[in-house]
């Protein structure tokens, strides 16, 4: 047995439970920033905020379900915000399963069509450092995938 395929036969499980844990802490982190009015939707509304403030900004989301792919627009626009927050030290994650981010945050229109939740912006809620249990877990959880080449690392939410 090589040294890969015995690296390979630990980190399957490990990177399981770490994208699980990662998931659940970005559930409670989204959740947590709504009801404190910490939390911005939307490419353009995003875009608005890190042009405007970008210290403030703690965390970027970035959502987009298969049929997004080939949004070329959409997908310039998540270039663009992710160069932006690499050079802030923002951290950022990309979510697959924009209808689950919806379920979340419970955001859409009359028809219950969700709104832009293709980019989700956390901010701190007052000059105070905020202290979020979940928010010290993704950072944490985004500089062990940036040591090992991930610069935006993907997330599964829970059901």
């Amino acid at each position: 047995m090589t040294l890969e395929e015995v690296r390979g036969q630990d980190a399957v499980p490990e990177s399981t439970a770490r994208m699980q844990g990662a998931g659940k802490a970005l559930q409670e982190l989204l959740l947590s920033a709504q009801r404190q009015g910490c939390l911005t939707a939307g490419v353009y509304e995003s875009a608005k905020v890190l042009n405007v403030d970008p210290d403030n900004v703690t965390f970027c989301v970035l959502a987009a379900d298969e049929e997004d792919e080939g949004d070329i627009a959409l997908q310039i626009h998540f270039t663009l915000i992710q160069a932006f927050c690499c050079e802030n030290d923002i951290d950022i994650v990309r979510v697959g399963d924009v209808q689950r981010l919806a379920a979340i945050v419970g955001a859409g229109d009359e028809a219950g069509a969700p709104g832009d939740l293709h980019c989700i912006l956390i901010s701190n809620p007052n000059e105070d450092a905020w202290k979020d249990p979940a928010l010290e877990k993704l950072s944490l959880f985004c500089e062990e995938s940036r040591s090992v080449n991930d610069w935006v690392p993907s997330i599964t939410l829970p059901e």
